[in-house]
């Protein structure tokens, strides 16, 4: 398994997972399935899901892979955010970033190339990918989600945020996100801080080796400047695999949607329901 592994991803999202994470899949954890329905409840962050050694395995296969086919993607702070202000207390900060990703969008890129190669885009579009973020959120998605790929390394961010997108049809009334944390060791600390009580008051630890994270977005949110160990600053970083999500509206034919596990098919009715959209992080 670790030669395969060290060539190739598994097809299935549901090849790297534990018992823990199979029971979810299959809708037999009671605590985990359905969580994101609790409408006070943003995101939940599931650890012992992957496998670690399978997520120690994919993780360095993709440093090797895609590592230098990555882009920088940055958006810094305005150099007019105070110069530019003219009345007291009245700042301003729009999403600010600093962050590698993959071009997954273009079957032109290096990087959709490497990732075809290791068969990362079969994993990230597999039915089981789709059927944990389904069973999780306890809602019917869409079919045809979104995915990426992202690299942290020292210092880079996402600054406040809150993914809402109200031009959106499918997007303004909520969607879902899921992450997979693929850390390497050289990593110190990285953390997701969020919103409680209109504060920023609560944080998490996402510089994990398999963990997933489930988004029920929006909401306001930013993750910390990655923290490399001492002197081994070349060798942190951390991969983000990214799924978005968008709701599946009442009526919406069992082929174009992902149902959560147990669920029973969808009654076809002639309103039209609400969906939701995608978020980047």
């Amino acid at each position: 398994m670790v030669r395969a592994m060290s060539q190739r991803l598994p097809t299935q999202f549901a090849d790297l997972l534990t018992p823990k994470g199979r029971r979810i899949l299959e809708g037999r954890d009671s605590e985990t399935c359905g969580a994101l329905l609790d409408p006070t409840r943003p995101f939940i962050a599931l650890q012992g899901v992957i496998d670690v050694k399978k997520a120690a395995e994919a993780r360095d296969l993709l440093d090797a892979a895609l590592r230098d086919t990555l882009v920088t993607m940055e958006d810094p702070i305005p150099e007019d955010s105070i110069s530019g202000m003219v009345e007291n207390y009245t700042e301003a900060l729009p999403k600010t970033v600093r962050v590698r990703t993959a071009l997954l969008e273009s079957r032109r890129s290096r990087s959709w190339r490497a990732a075809e190669a290791v068969g990362l885009t079969a994993l990230l579009r597999s039915d089981t990918f789709a059927a944990f973020a389904a069973t999780v959120s306890g809602r019917p998605l869409k079919r045809g989600w979104g995915i990426q790929v992202l690299c942290y390394g020292p210092g880079d961010y996402t600054g406040p945020h809150n993914d809402h997108h109200p031009e959106e049809a499918d997007a303004r009334d909520g969607y879902v996100d899921m992450h997979v944390s693929l850390t390497m060791p050289a990593v110190d600390h990285q953390y997701l801080v969020y919103a409680k009580d209109g504060h920023f008051s609560e944080l998490t630890r996402v510089s994990t080796v398999g963990g997933v994270t489930v988004y029920r977005l929006p909401f306001w949110h930013y993750t910390t400047p990655l923290a490399a160990k001492p002197g081994k600053e070349d060798a942190a970083r951390r991969w983000v695999l990214l799924g978005t999500f968008l709701d599946a509206a009442p009526g919406t034919r069992p082929s174009s949607s992902v149902l959560p596990a147990g669920a029973p098919p969808p009654v076809r009715t002639v309103t039209v329901g609400r969906g939701t959209g995608a978020g980047r992080r």
